[in-house]
């Protein structure tokens, strides 16, 4: 059935290609990182199609793309396990292989491969902790966002099967693509967002500081131009960055890059930053695992920033 499924569900080159998908061209010491991401995450994707989660060799690429190749296998991994009706094999497997090390970044490549077949994520989510499920539709967000950009960032397109309390979450997703829509170019980043609804704007900055934490591709001075960018948007962006810090801990890869990222993005360490989301996340404990209990998490990670921001001001 996989051999089957392979030709038909490959992902060419060009599906992928910055440039060809109408992204801004980035700075040029950007620009490789960028491509990296984006080569990564084909072969982490493409090489699901034809391995099992144990034969990817993802740990022979570099420290900084493992994870967008992780992203990209758990997409190919859900679509195989939805048309074929496994259950969830291949994406559990895939958790397992890994150690639930890239949990959070699994669960947002489940997010691409429903938007890839016109479903709605929550209900065949079936690993990974509560609460971080709903990062499925952080990476339906980034789908979107990626694959029909001039819809999302140009007309403000709102996609009707999103339920109302899911969307924040997708506009996380969504504005971690802008991110790389815009070339990771502060002034371009801050342009679209401004023409977009004012309500929408506060989650497409986090998703913003999630994608230049993680990816770490952005000069020191790049990032301060962001945070001005970003204006009152601050406590999004680090609590986009924290998640990233998160994620990167949990891998047990934290590249110099990312280090200081979040340091300029949050005011603290990897370490802290990352200990703000687990903070928050225990606060919630007993919770149902609702999207409004999702949002409680970002609002608890961006709290524990104002008080960090208060207690370094003082």
């Amino acid at each position: 059935m996989r051999s089957a499924l392979r030709r038909p569900l490959t992902l060419r080159p060009e599906e992928l290609d910055l440039g060809a998908r109408g992204f801004r061209l980035a700075d040029p010491a950007v620009r490789p990182v960028l491509d990296s991401v984006v080569a990564a995450f084909a072969t982490g994707y493409n090489g699901m199609l034809s391995r099992d989660p144990g034969d990817l060799g993802v740990d022979r690429l570099g420290a900084r793309v493992r994870g967008f190749a992780y992203e990209g296998a758990a997409m190919s991994a859900v679509i195989l396990d939805l048309v074929t009706v496994s259950g969830g094999r291949r994406i559990r497997e895939l958790d397992r292989v890994t150690g639930g090390r890239y949990v959070h970044l699994l669960l947002v490549g489940a997010g691409w491969a429903y938007a890839r077949l016109r479903l709605r994520p929550w209900r065949g989510v079936r690993f990974g902790p509560p609460v971080l499920r709903w990062l499925a539709w952080d990476g339906w967000g980034f789908h979107q966002a990626f694959f029909h950009p001039a819809a999302v960032f140009g007309s403000g397109w709102i996609e009707a099967r999103v339920p109302e309390d899911c969307r924040p979450i997708r506009d996380q997703g969504a504005g971690r693509a802008l991110w790389f829509y815009a070339g990771a170019e502060p002034a371009r980043i801050a342009e679209v967002i401004e023409g977009l609804p004012e309500h929408r704007r506060a989650d497409l900055w986090a998703g913003i500081g999630l994608a230049a934490a993680y990816t770490g591709a952005q000069s020191p001075e790049a990032l301060h131009r962001l945070v001005a960018a970003g204006g009152e948007h601050a406590a999004e962006l680090a609590q986009g960055a924290a998640f990233a810090a998160k994620a990167h801990l949990l891998s047990g890869v934290v590249t110099d890059e990312t280090a200081a990222a979040v340091k300029i993005l949050t005011g603290v360490d990897v370490p802290a930053a990352a200990q703000w989301t687990d903070d928050a996340l225990a606060a919630l404990t007993g919770r149902p695992d609702t999207p409004e209990t999702y949002e409680a998490w970002r609002a608890g990670v961006r709290d524990a920033w104002s008080s960090t921001l208060g207690e370094v001001t003082r």
